[in-house]
């Protein structure tokens, strides 16, 4: 007689060995499947890795050099220090600069120094003109004696040495930049340029620079 249950017991283990149960793989069927063969894998060398890798290909090719490379490759372009007599040229060369330049600059310095004098003496005997002139009629009249003679004298005396100088006398070619011609006296044949035959009022200048130009009659060449 049969235990309930024993049998079915044994029927459902016999179900889970059938379902359980491995196939063993024939030899050469996992190649036809297309499966790697493990016998047949040959393992890679590491050697060869770095004997083709992209970083040797790289510098082949004209990558960037090894730290070592660039230090030996700057080391023979480095320029050597001047020498002793390239050295005193520059150096002469600086000096001669600075010297021309100092020079230069004094040259400035007295020109505007003897500028601001002349401006300010012509500041102070500009107005010193006008009794100058009167001081002139008098003499061309004679009135000048005594007293006001030595006042008249030492008057002069002080505008010149402060380098005021008077100029414009009769017989004196014409000269635009000198002269303001006031009228024509007509033609004289001894002369050849045109000339100052009379001085109405005499000219006068500081240095180089006209404070007034002399006023003068003039007489024209006789023409040929």
């Amino acid at each position: 007689m049969t235990t309930p249950g024993s049998g079915s017991f044994g029927d459902a283990a016999g179900e889970m060995a059938d379902e359980t149960e491995v196939e063993v793989p024939v030899e050469g069927a996992s190649a036809s499947a297309g499966q790697p063969d493990a016998a047949s894998d040959t393992t890679t060398d590491p050697g060869a890795d770095r004997d083709i890798s992209g970083v040797d290909n790289w510098l082949e090719e004209g990558g960037p050099l090894e730290p070592e490379d660039v230090i030996d490759a700057e080391a023979g372009e480095t320029d050597l220090p001047p020498s002793a007599d390239v050295q005193l040229a520059e150096r002469t060369a600086d000096l001669q600069r600075l010297q021309a330049e100092y020079a230069n600059y004094r040259k400035r310095v007295d020109r505007d120094r003897q500028l601001t004098t002349e401006n300010a003496t012509f500041r102070v005997l500009a107005p010193i003109i006008e009794v100058l002139d009167t001081i002139d009629r008098a003499r061309e009249h004679e009135e000048i004696a005594g007293g006001f003679k030595a006042v008249a004298d030492q008057l002069t005396g002080v505008v010149t040495n402060l380098g005021l100088t008077r100029f414009g006398e009769p017989g004196d070619p014409f000269d635009p930049n000198l002269h303001e011609a006031l009228s024509h006296l007509g033609t004289d044949p001894e002369v050849e340029v045109v000339t100052c035959k009379h001085i109405a009022k005499a000219g006068y200048k500081i240095g180089d620079r006209v404070v007034r130009a002399a006023q003068v009659l003039v007489v024209d060449p006789v023409e040929a």
